[in-house]
Formats: C-alpha cells, sequence, structure tokens
C-alpha cells in the first residue's frame, strides 16, 4: 500500500466534504437558518444536534456486524450514497417548500440532518477500521491532521462562496442553493476515498449469536476496561463546548449588525485557524495524543473565557479562529487515542461504544439552549467553562493508565 495515495485519498475526501457540509456550519449558518424559520432558541440547539447526533443510534448495530467483516469498503460506499442524497434534499425541501410553510419546511430539514447523520453512524464503524488497516500508528497522526489541513481550506474558500450567496440571494432560496450545490460537490470527496484499496482482514471476530448477546458482551467489556472508560469520558466531556457554541453567533447578532460578508468572514475565520492548527500545531504532536488532547482542551477553554466579554466583531474574530484551531486536535487526538487502546480483532467494537457513549455529547446543544432560555449567556458559558475543566483534569488522569 501507498502512504502517498492513500494520504491523498484521504485528504481529498476531507476536502470536498468540508466544502460541502461548511454551508450547514453549527457555529455560524445552520443557527441562522433554523432562526429563519422559527425564534425559538431551543429548536436552534435540536437542530445542531441532528446534525452529529443522528449517528447515536446505530453504531453498536454496526459494529454487531462489522466486528465478522473482513472488508469495510463495500458497506462504506452505500453509507456514502445515503450521505450524498439527504444533503441534497435538504436543499430540495427548502427550495420547494420554504416560507410557505415553515413547519413543514424544519421538519424536512430536520428529518434530512438526521438521516444525514444516522447513515454517519454506520460509515464512522467503516471509516475508522480503514483507516486502522491502510495506516499504520505514526501515519494515522498524520494523515488525519493533512485532512483536516485540506478540509480547513476547503472551508475557507466555502466561506467566501457562502458570503456570496447569503449576500445576493434572499433567504430562504440562498439556503436551498447552498445545500443542492455542495451535494454534488461532496460526491467528489465521496469518490475518492471510495476509491481506495483496502487490505482484507485476518484476524476478525465471530459474530455473537444474537445483537442482544453482543450488548451485554459490549456492557462488560466496557466495565473490565477501565482505559476504555477514561478515554470515552474525557472525549465526552470535550464535547461541552457544543453547548455554548451554536448560541455564540447570535449573542453575536444582539451586539452588531451581522452582514452575509461577516458570517462569511466568521467561517473563513474560524477554517484559517483549522488550517493553521493542521499545519503548525497538530502535525508536532503525531504519536502524543493526550498532550494534543489537553492543548485543545486549553485552546477551547481560551475561547470561551473571551466569548464572556465579547462585544465587537473582532472579540469574535479571535473565538472562531481559536475554535477553529481546537476542535480539529479534539477530533485527531480523540481517534487516535481509541484506536491506540482498541485489539485488532475488538476494535469495530471498542470503536463504536466509545463513539456510542461520547456521542451523546452531540446533543449538548440542547441543555445549551435551554440554560440560555433560562439563565442567560453567563450562565451558559460559565456551565460549558466548569464541563471544560473537569475533562481537562481527567485528561491528565489518563497518562497514568498507560495512555
Amino acid at each position: 500500500m501507498s502512504y502517498k495515495i492513500n494520504n491523498a485519498k484521504n485528504a481529498i475526501h476531507g476536502f470536498f466534504l468540508s466544502l460541502a457540509v461548511t454551508v450547514a456550519e453549527p457555529s455560524t449558518i445552520l443557527p441562522l437558518i433554523v432562526h429563519h424559520f422559527s425564534d425559538n432558541i431551543i429548536l436552534v440547539g435540536l437542530f445542531a444536534s441532528l446534525l452529529r447526533g443522528g449517528a447515536i443510534a446505530v453504531q453498536l448495530f454496526a459494529a454487531f456486524y462489522a466486528q465478522s467483516y473482513r472488508r469495510m469498503m463495500p458497506y462504506l460506499r452505500i453509507v456514502f450514497f445515503f450521505r450524498f442524497f439527504s444533503w441534497f434534499m435538504i436543499g430540495f425541501a427548502i427550495y420547494a417548500v420554504g416560507d410557505s410553510n415553515k413547519i413543514l419546511t424544519l421538519w424536512m430539514i430536520g428529518i434530512g440532518l438526521f438521516f444525514f447523520s444516522f447513515s454517519a453512524g454506520f460509515g464512522g464503524i467503516y471509516f475508522k477500521e480503514i483507516i486502522a488497516k491502510v495506516f499504520t500508528r505514526e501515519q494515522r497522526g498524520r494523515t488525519m491532521a493533512d485532512k483536516q489541513l485540506f478540509s480547513s481550506l476547503a472551508a475557507i474558500l466555502s466561506g467566501g462562496v457562502t458570503g456570496l450567496i447569503l449576500e445576493h440571494f434572499e433567504a430562504p432560496m440562498s439556503y436551498a442553493y447552498l445545500f443542492m450545490i455542495s451535494a454534488f460537490l461532496m460526491l467528489f470527496g465521496l469518490f475518492a476515498f471510495g476509491s481506495i484499496d483496502e487490505p482484507v482482514k485476518e484476524n476478525i471476530s465471530e459474530k455473537e449469536a444474537s445483537f442482544g448477546l453482543f450488548i451485554r458482551n459490549a456492557v462488560s467489556l466496557f466495565k473490565n476496561d477501565k482505559r476504555l472508560r477514561f478515554q470515552t469520558a474525557v472525549s465526552l466531556l470535550g464535547y461541552s463546548f457544543l453547548l455554548a457554541l451554536p448560541f455564540i453567533i447570535l449573542k453575536a447578532k444582539t451586539s452588531f449588525e451581522l452582514t452575509g460578508w461577516l458570517i462569511g468572514g466568521f467561517i473563513t475565520i474560524q477554517m484559517i485557524g483549522s488550517m493553521l492548527g493542521n499545519l503548525f500545531l497538530w502535525k508536532r504532536f503525531s504519536g502524543d495524543y493526550i498532550k494534543m488532547m489537553e492543548s485543545a482542551y486549553l485552546l477551547i477553554i481560551i475561547a470561551v473565557i473571551i466569548a464572556l466579554f465579547a462585544d465587537a466583531p473582532l472579540s469574535y474574530a479571535v473565538i472562531f479562529l481559536l475554535f477553529g484551531i481546537a476542535i480539529d486536535g479534539l477530533r485527531n487526538a480523540d481517534m487516535n487515542l481509541i484506536l491506540e487502546i482498541a485489539p485488532e480483532a475488538k476494535r469495530p467494537v471498542y470503536v463504536a461504544i466509545h463513539s456510542t457513549l461520547t456521542s451523546v455529547g452531540l446533543f449538548f446543544s440542547i441543555p445549551g439552549g435551554f440554560i440560555l432560555q433560562s439563565f442567560g449567556y453567563a450562565t451558559l458559558y460559565l456551565t460549558t467553562l466548569c464541563m471544560l475543566f473537569l475533562g481537562l483534569f481527567m485528561t491528565n488522569k489518563l497518562k497514568k493508565l498507560g495512555l
């Protein structure tokens, strides 16, 4: 297997997927789309969760079958088709229904987002297994940093295009065009990763007689593996930034006028941060994934502290820059740490247990909406900081477990 060829295909996948998905970036565009159709703050948090959280329901079910698969790519290609289709249908629903029936439009957007992330529940298991088979321990950190680097570059371009469309087309038609065009851009990345020559896995597990027995075995595995429990807790608490992130742009909207160019600019700045982090920072931690996790936690904490006092565009630019740097580091460290502790034969099961439990954090924006509505921004940000500091403390504990 050629590292250069597979690394290039992984990077191309990241580039075009990011180019597409950035149009519904949960920290900027998606809250504004939902806010266009409804003034309910809690719905903003719900839809931000749907974009990422639909995968929870199926990951263990996917792992139940995947543990006995020798090759994952045929199943991943099916997942890719459903992700493209659900993304395109969101844009078509906005185009066809739009403001004529806002409630129906919201339902259709929500269903599309759910199926987009629901299919990712299968895809995440297959994707991580392929990455673990194709790349060595040292190569994984580099290839994911490269992928995130190209993802950031694509998102920078996407931010400019998004700003242009939002500035020249009226909502909600501008949102419809964003989704439909980006769906076809997504296809290029899906074809690239789908062409990777996956090796056959020799060391596989025999599938249990029933899914219920599989669940019981998974619960027992989780109870008996202390490293898995700690890593899951650290990753779950890492997602606590989602309590506040979808609402930061709404807070900015109350402080100054948000033009289409300014929204696109915030997206671009966040992705420049992502690009800088992957280019100059995260590659340096290749192999030391705990230190990578600690650094990502610290950057997110600094961003939330600034958000407590932010009232000008420049302050929010710094916030989105720091989030852009930190989130990719968090994801990179999270994926590699779980692959480190997982035995080869049980890797799909470990990944599924970890992903299922940590994916609960993808719904943190829902209680975030309740906290904001009931107590205001200061309480929301302080609650987020408390959870982040707890996660940082637990990250230090991972070192003692030999990770």
